[in-house]
Protein backbone atom coordinates (compact mmCIF):
# COMPACT_ATOMS: atom_id res chain seq x y z
CA UNK A 1 0.00 0.00 0.00
CA UNK A 2 1.30 3.20 -1.28
CA UNK A 3 0.65 5.92 2.29
CA UNK A 4 0.81 10.08 1.44
CA UNK A 5 4.02 12.12 2.57
CA UNK A 6 3.69 15.42 4.67
CA UNK A 7 2.89 18.41 3.04
CA UNK A 8 6.18 19.82 4.11
CA UNK A 9 9.74 18.75 5.36
CA UNK A 10 13.01 20.53 7.05
CA UNK A 11 16.02 19.62 7.30
CA UNK A 12 17.24 18.06 10.15
CA UNK A 13 20.99 18.44 9.99
CA UNK A 14 21.44 14.84 11.59
CA UNK A 15 23.52 12.42 8.85
CA UNK A 16 21.13 9.48 9.19
CA UNK A 17 17.83 10.93 10.09
CA UNK A 18 17.89 13.46 6.97
CA UNK A 19 14.68 15.92 6.63
CA UNK A 20 11.58 15.62 8.56
CA UNK A 21 7.95 16.78 8.73
CA UNK A 22 8.67 20.62 9.45
CA UNK A 23 6.42 20.60 12.64
CA UNK A 24 8.58 17.66 14.47
CA UNK A 25 11.28 18.79 16.34
CA UNK A 26 14.87 17.14 17.45
CA UNK A 27 16.13 16.82 20.87
CA UNK A 28 18.95 14.85 22.38
CA UNK A 29 17.33 11.91 23.92
CA UNK A 30 19.29 13.08 27.74
CA UNK A 31 16.39 15.56 27.42
CA UNK A 32 13.44 13.19 26.88
CA UNK A 33 14.71 10.18 29.27
CA UNK A 34 15.91 9.47 32.12
CA UNK A 35 18.16 6.68 32.38
CA UNK A 36 18.12 4.01 34.77
CA UNK A 37 21.30 2.12 34.34
CA UNK A 38 22.24 2.54 37.95
CA UNK A 39 19.44 0.39 38.93
CA UNK A 40 20.26 -2.58 36.97
CA UNK A 41 21.82 -6.02 38.73
CA UNK A 42 23.16 -8.04 36.56
CA UNK A 43 22.89 -12.04 37.37
CA UNK A 44 25.52 -14.58 36.83
CA UNK A 45 24.43 -17.79 35.45
CA UNK A 46 23.90 -19.60 38.49
CA UNK A 47 22.38 -17.27 40.28
CA UNK A 48 19.47 -17.47 37.30
CA UNK A 49 19.28 -20.84 37.69
CA UNK A 50 18.60 -20.59 41.57
CA UNK A 51 15.50 -17.56 40.63
CA UNK A 52 13.65 -19.42 38.05
CA UNK A 53 10.63 -17.97 37.92
CA UNK A 54 8.02 -15.61 35.54
CA UNK A 55 9.38 -12.36 35.53
CA UNK A 56 12.03 -11.66 32.24
CA UNK A 57 15.68 -11.49 32.75
CA UNK A 58 16.25 -8.78 29.69
CA UNK A 59 19.87 -8.82 27.87
CA UNK A 60 21.51 -6.70 25.27
CA UNK A 61 18.83 -7.36 22.23
CA UNK A 62 16.02 -10.25 24.02
CA UNK A 63 14.91 -12.03 27.16
CA UNK A 64 17.78 -14.32 28.27
CA UNK A 65 15.79 -16.24 31.38
CA UNK A 66 13.06 -15.99 33.98
CA UNK A 67 13.93 -15.22 37.29
CA UNK A 68 11.54 -14.81 40.37
CA UNK A 69 12.12 -11.27 41.09
CA UNK A 70 11.94 -8.01 39.55
CA UNK A 71 13.93 -4.66 39.82
CA UNK A 72 11.25 -2.63 37.47
CA UNK A 73 7.41 -2.48 37.32
CA UNK A 74 6.34 0.35 35.08
CA UNK A 75 6.35 1.07 31.01
CA UNK A 76 10.08 1.47 29.78
CA UNK A 77 12.33 1.98 27.24
CA UNK A 78 15.19 -0.88 26.97
CA UNK A 79 18.28 -0.39 24.85
CA UNK A 80 21.15 -2.60 23.88
CA UNK A 81 24.57 -1.71 25.02
CA UNK A 82 26.83 -3.77 22.82
CA UNK A 83 26.46 -6.18 20.10
CA UNK A 84 26.19 -7.19 16.40
CA UNK A 85 22.46 -5.55 16.40
CA UNK A 86 23.39 -2.34 15.93
CA UNK A 87 24.36 -2.90 12.37
CA UNK A 88 21.80 -5.79 11.35
CA UNK A 89 18.45 -4.21 10.13
CA UNK A 90 16.26 -7.20 11.19
CA UNK A 91 17.93 -7.69 14.89
CA UNK A 92 16.31 -4.72 16.71
CA UNK A 93 18.31 -3.25 19.68
CA UNK A 94 15.87 -1.01 21.27
CA UNK A 95 12.57 -2.81 22.98
CA UNK A 96 9.11 -1.16 24.57
CA UNK A 97 8.45 -3.29 28.17
CA UNK A 98 6.12 -2.97 30.72
CA UNK A 99 5.46 -5.12 33.38
CA UNK A 100 7.54 -6.25 36.33
CA UNK A 101 10.98 -7.36 34.54
CA UNK A 102 14.79 -7.55 35.44
CA UNK A 103 17.42 -6.28 33.74
CA UNK A 104 21.12 -7.42 33.25
CA UNK A 105 24.05 -4.80 32.48
CA UNK A 106 24.02 -5.16 28.75
CA UNK A 107 20.83 -2.77 28.20
CA UNK A 108 20.24 0.62 28.86
CA UNK A 109 16.96 1.57 30.50
CA UNK A 110 14.84 4.34 29.93
CA UNK A 111 11.94 6.07 31.26
CA UNK A 112 10.60 8.40 29.09
CA UNK A 113 9.12 12.13 29.90
CA UNK A 114 5.14 12.34 29.72
CA UNK A 115 5.36 13.74 26.29
CA UNK A 116 7.05 10.97 25.09
CA UNK A 117 5.20 7.72 23.98
CA UNK A 118 7.60 4.41 24.98
CA UNK A 119 6.42 2.79 22.30
CA UNK A 120 7.28 5.20 19.22
CA UNK A 121 10.91 5.44 20.88
CA UNK A 122 11.64 2.30 21.02
CA UNK A 123 10.80 2.37 17.49
CA UNK A 124 12.45 5.21 17.04
CA UNK A 125 15.64 4.37 18.27
CA UNK A 126 15.70 0.84 16.15
CA UNK A 127 16.04 3.24 12.88
CA UNK A 128 19.15 5.23 15.02
CA UNK A 129 22.62 5.19 12.83
CA UNK A 130 24.41 3.82 15.44
CA UNK A 131 27.85 3.76 13.70
CA UNK A 132 28.71 7.66 15.22
CA UNK A 133 28.12 6.40 18.61
CA UNK A 134 29.26 3.33 19.54
CA UNK A 135 33.13 2.55 20.92
CA UNK A 136 34.74 -0.10 18.66
CA UNK A 137 38.06 -0.03 20.40
CA UNK A 138 37.16 -3.58 22.31
CA UNK A 139 33.75 -4.77 20.96
CA UNK A 140 30.66 -3.13 19.54
CA UNK A 141 29.84 -0.45 22.67
CA UNK A 142 27.17 1.78 23.39
CA UNK A 143 28.12 4.37 26.28
CA UNK A 144 25.55 5.42 28.27
CA UNK A 145 27.56 9.45 27.56
CA UNK A 146 27.06 8.61 24.06
CA UNK A 147 23.69 7.20 24.07
CA UNK A 148 22.84 10.66 25.62
CA UNK A 149 24.19 12.54 23.16
CA UNK A 150 21.71 11.03 20.43
CA UNK A 151 19.20 13.02 18.74
CA UNK A 152 16.21 11.45 17.76
CA UNK A 153 13.17 13.19 15.83
CA UNK A 154 9.99 14.80 18.23
CA UNK A 155 6.55 14.69 16.83
CA UNK A 156 3.72 16.15 19.19
CA UNK A 157 2.64 13.17 21.48
CA UNK A 158 -0.81 12.39 19.92
CA UNK A 159 1.46 11.96 16.36
CA UNK A 160 3.25 9.62 18.10
CA UNK A 161 0.79 7.51 19.68
CA UNK A 162 -0.79 7.28 16.64
CA UNK A 163 2.42 6.13 14.26
CA UNK A 164 3.10 3.93 17.42
CA UNK A 165 -0.66 2.35 17.18
CA UNK A 166 -0.02 2.02 13.32
CA UNK A 167 3.10 0.01 13.47
CA UNK A 168 1.64 -1.82 16.38
CA UNK A 169 -0.81 -3.27 13.97
CA UNK A 170 1.30 -3.47 10.84
CA UNK A 171 4.15 -5.26 12.45
CA UNK A 172 1.58 -7.63 13.77
CA UNK A 173 0.31 -8.58 10.68
CA UNK A 174 3.37 -8.79 8.82
CA UNK A 175 4.94 -10.89 11.97
CA UNK A 176 1.93 -13.43 11.98
CA UNK A 177 2.74 -13.41 8.08
CA UNK A 178 6.33 -14.41 8.66
CA UNK A 179 5.58 -17.45 11.53
CA UNK A 180 2.97 -18.95 9.10
CA UNK A 181 6.08 -19.22 6.16
CA UNK A 182 8.17 -20.37 8.57
CA UNK A 183 6.22 -22.80 10.22
CA UNK A 184 5.63 -24.12 6.21
CA UNK A 185 9.57 -23.69 5.88
CA UNK A 186 9.61 -26.18 8.99
CA UNK A 187 7.15 -28.31 7.87
CA UNK A 188 8.75 -29.10 4.36
CA UNK A 189 12.20 -29.90 6.01
CA UNK A 190 9.72 -32.52 8.19
CA UNK A 191 8.45 -33.75 5.17
CA UNK A 192 11.96 -33.72 3.05
CA UNK A 193 13.76 -35.43 6.56
CA UNK A 194 11.06 -37.81 6.49
CA UNK A 195 11.46 -38.50 2.83
CA UNK A 196 15.05 -39.23 2.68
CA UNK A 197 14.45 -41.60 5.55
CA UNK A 198 11.64 -43.22 4.59
CA UNK A 199 13.55 -44.03 0.94
CA UNK A 200 16.73 -45.08 2.19
CA UNK A 201 15.37 -47.70 4.65
CA UNK A 202 12.20 -48.63 2.69
CA UNK A 203 12.90 -48.18 -1.21
CA UNK A 204 11.13 -46.10 -3.89
CA UNK A 205 7.34 -45.77 -4.04
CA UNK A 206 5.61 -47.99 -6.28
CA UNK A 207 5.22 -44.99 -8.84
CA UNK A 208 9.04 -44.65 -8.75
CA UNK A 209 10.62 -48.30 -9.18
CA UNK A 210 8.04 -48.56 -12.03
CA UNK A 211 9.51 -45.29 -13.56
CA UNK A 212 13.27 -47.00 -13.11
CA UNK A 213 12.37 -50.28 -14.06
CA UNK A 214 12.11 -51.96 -10.65
CA UNK A 215 10.23 -54.18 -8.93
CA UNK A 216 8.01 -52.46 -6.28
CA UNK A 217 8.73 -53.55 -2.91
CA UNK A 218 5.41 -55.00 -1.38
CA UNK A 219 6.69 -57.26 1.53
CA UNK A 220 9.03 -56.38 4.62
CA UNK A 221 10.97 -58.20 6.54
CA UNK A 222 11.85 -57.96 10.25
CA UNK A 223 15.77 -56.38 9.61
CA UNK A 224 16.33 -57.79 13.12
CA UNK A 225 17.53 -54.33 14.73
CA UNK A 226 15.08 -53.31 17.16
CA UNK A 227 15.35 -49.78 16.25
CA UNK A 228 15.38 -50.22 12.16
CA UNK A 229 12.33 -52.13 12.27
CA UNK A 230 11.40 -54.31 9.06
CA UNK A 231 13.16 -53.37 5.74
CA UNK A 232 12.56 -54.69 1.89
CA UNK A 233 12.36 -58.63 1.79
CA UNK A 234 15.47 -58.43 -0.62
CA UNK A 235 17.54 -56.19 1.18
CA UNK A 236 20.44 -56.95 3.65
CA UNK A 237 20.99 -55.46 6.24
CA UNK A 238 24.65 -55.20 6.76
CA UNK A 239 27.48 -53.75 9.39
CA UNK A 240 28.30 -49.62 7.70
CA UNK A 241 32.06 -51.38 7.65
CA UNK A 242 31.01 -53.55 5.15
CA UNK A 243 29.60 -51.17 2.43
CA UNK A 244 32.34 -47.88 3.08
CA UNK A 245 35.76 -47.12 4.28
CA UNK A 246 36.35 -44.33 6.54
CA UNK A 247 38.84 -42.49 8.35
CA UNK A 248 39.34 -39.19 10.27
CA UNK A 249 41.10 -36.42 9.35
CA UNK A 250 44.77 -36.01 11.63
CA UNK A 251 45.18 -33.62 14.76
CA UNK A 252 47.61 -30.67 12.99
CA UNK A 253 49.16 -28.28 15.72
CA UNK A 254 48.48 -24.53 14.96
CA UNK A 255 52.11 -23.95 14.96
CA UNK A 256 52.13 -26.16 11.80
CA UNK A 257 49.73 -23.87 10.17
CA UNK A 258 51.37 -21.59 7.51
CA UNK A 259 49.62 -18.79 5.60
CA UNK A 260 49.55 -20.32 2.34
CA UNK A 261 49.73 -23.71 0.86
CA UNK A 262 47.83 -27.14 1.03
CA UNK A 263 44.29 -25.97 2.94
CA UNK A 264 43.34 -27.98 5.76
CA UNK A 265 39.59 -28.16 6.28
CA UNK A 266 37.43 -27.30 8.70
CA UNK A 267 34.00 -28.45 10.10
CA UNK A 268 32.89 -24.56 8.46
CA UNK A 269 34.44 -26.42 4.86
CA UNK A 270 31.44 -29.18 5.11
CA UNK A 271 27.88 -27.20 5.24
CA UNK A 272 27.14 -27.81 1.72
CA UNK A 273 26.06 -30.15 -1.10
CA UNK A 274 30.15 -29.07 -1.60
CA UNK A 275 32.77 -29.39 0.71
CA UNK A 276 34.44 -25.84 0.39
CA UNK A 277 37.62 -24.32 1.51
CA UNK A 278 35.59 -21.77 4.11
CA UNK A 279 37.36 -20.86 6.88
CA UNK A 280 39.79 -23.20 5.95
CA UNK A 281 43.69 -23.20 7.54
CA UNK A 282 47.01 -24.06 5.54
CA UNK A 283 49.63 -26.46 6.07
CA UNK A 284 52.73 -26.86 3.89
CA UNK A 285 53.46 -28.47 0.93
CA UNK A 286 56.59 -30.40 2.76
CA UNK A 287 54.72 -31.98 5.44
CA UNK A 288 50.98 -32.27 3.54
CA UNK A 289 52.84 -34.56 0.51
CA UNK A 290 54.62 -36.43 3.44
CA UNK A 291 53.61 -36.87 7.06
CA UNK A 292 49.77 -36.06 6.13
CA UNK A 293 49.93 -37.32 2.49
CA UNK A 294 46.98 -40.52 2.80
CA UNK A 295 44.84 -37.92 4.77
CA UNK A 296 44.39 -35.76 1.34
CA UNK A 297 40.83 -36.30 -0.29
CA UNK A 298 39.90 -37.31 -3.55
CA UNK A 299 37.50 -36.62 -5.94
CA UNK A 300 34.28 -37.40 -5.17
CA UNK A 301 35.41 -38.61 -1.32
CA UNK A 302 32.17 -37.93 1.26
CA UNK A 303 33.00 -36.09 4.77
CA UNK A 304 31.22 -35.82 7.30
CA UNK A 305 31.14 -34.33 10.74
CA UNK A 306 31.89 -36.08 13.74
CA UNK A 307 31.24 -33.37 16.45
CA UNK A 308 27.96 -32.53 17.57
CA UNK A 309 26.58 -30.90 14.16
CA UNK A 310 25.08 -33.87 12.22
CA UNK A 311 23.59 -33.41 8.89
CA UNK A 312 25.87 -32.28 6.70
CA UNK A 313 27.42 -34.96 4.37
CA UNK A 314 29.52 -32.99 1.80
CA UNK A 315 31.22 -34.15 -1.95
CA UNK A 316 35.19 -33.29 -2.72
CA UNK A 317 35.25 -31.67 -6.24
CA UNK A 318 37.85 -30.43 -8.37
CA UNK A 319 38.01 -27.68 -5.82
CA UNK A 320 39.37 -28.84 -3.23
CA UNK A 321 40.92 -32.06 -4.05
CA UNK A 322 43.85 -32.71 -2.06
CA UNK A 323 42.91 -30.92 0.80
CA UNK A 324 43.61 -32.18 4.44
CA UNK A 325 40.75 -32.74 6.66
CA UNK A 326 41.47 -31.91 9.92
CA UNK A 327 40.36 -34.11 13.53
CA UNK A 328 36.96 -34.09 13.63
CA UNK A 329 36.09 -34.61 9.65
CA UNK A 330 35.52 -38.09 8.59
CA UNK A 331 36.30 -38.84 4.52
CA UNK A 332 33.98 -41.66 3.43
CA UNK A 333 34.95 -43.61 0.76
CA UNK A 334 32.59 -46.36 -0.68
CA UNK A 335 33.24 -49.80 -1.33
CA UNK A 336 32.39 -50.58 -5.79
CA UNK A 337 29.05 -52.49 -4.07
CA UNK A 338 28.04 -49.31 -2.64
CA UNK A 339 26.19 -46.50 -4.69
CA UNK A 340 28.15 -42.82 -3.51
CA UNK A 341 24.64 -41.14 -4.33
CA UNK A 342 22.81 -43.82 -1.68
CA UNK A 343 25.74 -43.27 0.83
CA UNK A 344 25.28 -39.61 0.59
CA UNK A 345 21.58 -39.69 1.50
CA UNK A 346 22.35 -42.69 4.04
CA UNK A 347 24.25 -40.32 6.33
CA UNK A 348 21.85 -37.40 5.47
CA UNK A 349 19.10 -39.92 6.88
CA UNK A 350 17.32 -40.72 10.50
CA UNK A 351 18.77 -43.94 10.19
CA UNK A 352 22.56 -42.70 10.52
CA UNK A 353 21.17 -39.91 12.76
CA UNK A 354 19.88 -42.03 15.14
CA UNK A 355 22.64 -44.06 15.66
CA UNK A 356 25.34 -41.40 15.60
CA UNK A 357 23.12 -40.15 18.86
CA UNK A 358 23.70 -43.28 20.58
CA UNK A 359 27.30 -43.01 19.78
CA UNK A 360 28.30 -39.77 20.99
CA UNK A 361 30.93 -39.58 23.76
CA UNK A 362 31.61 -36.72 25.91
CA UNK A 363 30.21 -34.18 28.13
CA UNK A 364 31.04 -31.16 26.30
CA UNK A 365 31.68 -31.54 22.65
CA UNK A 366 29.78 -34.80 21.40
CA UNK A 367 31.50 -36.37 19.33
CA UNK A 368 31.75 -39.89 17.72
CA UNK A 369 34.17 -41.33 15.31
CA UNK A 370 35.72 -44.15 12.72
CA UNK A 371 35.42 -47.06 16.25
CA UNK A 372 31.70 -45.65 16.45
CA UNK A 373 30.32 -45.89 12.30
CA UNK A 374 32.31 -49.85 12.87
CA UNK A 375 29.33 -50.50 14.83
CA UNK A 376 26.56 -48.97 12.77
CA UNK A 377 24.49 -50.26 10.49
CA UNK A 378 22.98 -49.86 6.68
CA UNK A 379 19.84 -51.26 4.95
CA UNK A 380 21.67 -52.17 1.86
CA UNK A 381 19.59 -52.86 -1.42
CA UNK A 382 21.15 -53.98 -4.55
CA UNK A 383 23.52 -51.25 -6.30
CA UNK A 384 21.09 -50.93 -9.19
CA UNK A 385 18.15 -50.08 -6.51
CA UNK A 386 20.71 -47.59 -5.02
CA UNK A 387 21.62 -45.88 -7.59
CA UNK A 388 17.48 -45.15 -8.49
CA UNK A 389 17.28 -44.29 -5.07
CA UNK A 390 19.70 -41.62 -5.32
CA UNK A 391 18.49 -40.48 -8.19
CA UNK A 392 15.17 -40.05 -6.87
CA UNK A 393 15.78 -38.63 -3.71
CA UNK A 394 17.96 -35.71 -5.70
CA UNK A 395 14.68 -34.59 -7.66
CA UNK A 396 12.61 -35.21 -5.54
CA UNK A 397 14.40 -33.31 -2.40
CA UNK A 398 15.51 -30.37 -5.24
CA UNK A 399 11.62 -30.33 -5.64
CA UNK A 400 11.30 -29.12 -1.60
CA UNK A 401 14.30 -27.29 -1.30
CA UNK A 402 13.00 -25.00 -4.36
CA UNK A 403 10.09 -24.37 -2.17
CA UNK A 404 11.84 -24.03 0.96
CA UNK A 405 13.88 -21.18 -1.01
CA UNK A 406 10.87 -19.39 -2.17
CA UNK A 407 9.37 -19.48 0.97
CA UNK A 408 12.18 -18.21 2.84
CA UNK A 409 12.92 -15.30 -0.42
CA UNK A 410 9.66 -14.24 0.75
CA UNK A 411 9.96 -13.99 4.74
CA UNK A 412 13.15 -11.96 3.61
CA UNK A 413 11.18 -9.39 1.65
CA UNK A 414 8.49 -9.27 4.75
CA UNK A 415 11.24 -8.73 7.04
CA UNK A 416 12.64 -5.75 4.53
CA UNK A 417 9.76 -4.41 3.97
CA UNK A 418 8.83 -4.79 8.19
CA UNK A 419 12.02 -2.37 8.58
CA UNK A 420 11.13 -0.58 5.85
CA UNK A 421 7.92 0.71 7.27
CA UNK A 422 8.54 1.11 10.33
CA UNK A 423 11.99 3.85 9.24
CA UNK A 424 9.27 5.30 6.95
CA UNK A 425 6.88 6.09 9.69
CA UNK A 426 8.78 6.90 12.58
CA UNK A 427 11.24 9.32 10.53
CA UNK A 428 7.94 11.02 9.22
CA UNK A 429 8.38 9.76 5.15
CA UNK A 430 4.97 8.86 5.04
CA UNK A 431 1.96 9.72 6.93
CA UNK A 432 0.31 7.35 8.79
CA UNK A 433 -1.81 9.19 10.94
CA UNK A 434 -5.39 8.56 8.77
CA UNK A 435 -4.31 4.81 8.91
CA UNK A 436 -4.87 4.54 12.45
Amino acid sequence: MKYPAYRQYKDTGVAWLGVVPEHWEIKRLSYITQCLDGKRIPLNREQRSEMQGEYPYWGANCVVDYVNQWLFDEPLVLLGEDGAPFFDPNKPVSFFVNGKIWVNNHAHVLRTTNELEERFLAYALNCVGYGAFIDGATRDKLTQSDMNSIQVQFPPKIEQTAIADFLDRETERIDTLVAKKRKLVALLKEKRSALISRTVTRGLPADAAREFGLEAHIRLRPSGIEWLGPVPEKWAVIPLKLAIRFIEGPGIMASDFTDDGIPLLRISSIGKRLVTLDGCNYVSHDLGTTRWSHFRVKKHDLLISGSASTGFCSEVDEDTVGSIPYTGIIIIRPYPKTDRGFTRWFFLSNLFVDQSNLAKTGSTIQHFGPTHLSRMFIAFPPKEEQTAIATYLDRETAKIDRLVEKVETAITRLQEYRSALITAAVTGKIDVREYV
